[in-house]
């Protein structure tokens, strides 16, 4: 009977042990994976938001409001998911007579929503909710940015111990001007990046380093700037309640068309205006 019981306590303490060394095997991995999914390679970074030739065939968005038009280079080769939802959003027609629904002063505006307040309509698709973050080496918030707004946050068990999760974005999307970028920031941004090209790019273009990996960015504006920034210096609804600052006046999205870039079109296009 003694031996019966040595034997059953070694099992116990076997799997007790086993338990528990499977158990640093999964948080150390999650830690892991969380620090190599922000390392930025600067040997390879590339940073395609300033690049001023666009080649032909480039897929793009032309976003018309009713301050003007905005046309943006969309980079499914870096945002997949997110372009993906934003597209078949805008083929089906969602996006038309949508809201501008907060103007953040200075810095930037969201919109692509059916209600003023930013809300979501009864019976709206929620998987187009939950696209998960993408976030890239190559995009950065600068100044023009088309950006997925975030929607949720998920954690596993263990990451509520260990940290991080999984950010969701979905429909309704930014247009990023720019934050006050000083000497000071630009300093910062070198030292944690050791990239004098992107402290520059940000000194040079403006945006709003806060964000820097911390949202998906899915294309970049070549035409409308002035409307960009436009849409962020709105007189907007003093309403402390609710989170968004909608317009006062109700500042639309008539349509969001996807394209292909051509030349020759764009030429024709700016010769007729």
């Amino acid at each position: 009977m003694n031996n019966k019981n040595k034997v059953l306590k070694r099992i116990v303490l076997f799997t007790l042990i086993m338990s528990i060394i499977c158990l640093i095997v999964m948080l150390v991995g999650t830690f892991l994976t969380q620090r190599a999914k922000y390392v930025i390679d600067l040997g390879t970074m590339e940073l395609v938001q300033l690049d001023e030739k666009i080649e032909d065939g480039t897929p793009i968005a032309i976003i018309d409001t009713t301050l003007g038009e905005i046309r943006a280079v969309l980079y499914p080769e870096y945002a997949p998911e997110a372009v993906k939802n934003f597209t078949e959003l805008a083929e089906s027609g969602y996006y038309d007579n949508t809201y501008v629904f907060h103007s953040e002063k200075g810095v930037y505006s969201a919109a692509g929503c059916p209600n003023k307040d930013g809300s979501l309509s009864d019976g709206f698709d929620q998987s187009r909710e939950l696209v998960k973050r993408e976030t890239h080496q190559n995009l950065w918030p600068l100044k023009g940015a088309l950006c997925s707004l975030t929607t949720t946050f998920d954690q596993t068990f263990i990451q509520k111990f260990t940290g991080g999760g999984t950010y969701y974005c979905g429909s309704r999307f930014a247009l990023l001007n720019t934050a006050e970028v000083t000497k000071e920031v630009t300093d910062e941004i070198y030292k944690l990046s050791e990239s004098e090209e992107l402290s520059s790019a940000f000194a040079d273009k403006g945006g709003i380093p806060a964000f820097a990996q911390n949202i998906s960015i899915f294309g970049q504006a070549y035409k409308g700037l002035d409307v960009i920034e436009a849409l962020s210096n709105l007189e907007t609804e003093e309403k402390t309640e609710q989170a968004t600052k909608p317009p006062v006046e109700d500042i639309r999205i008539i349509s969001v068309k996807i394209g292909t870039y051509s030349a020759e079109e764009e030429k024709t296009s700016s010769e007729n205006k």
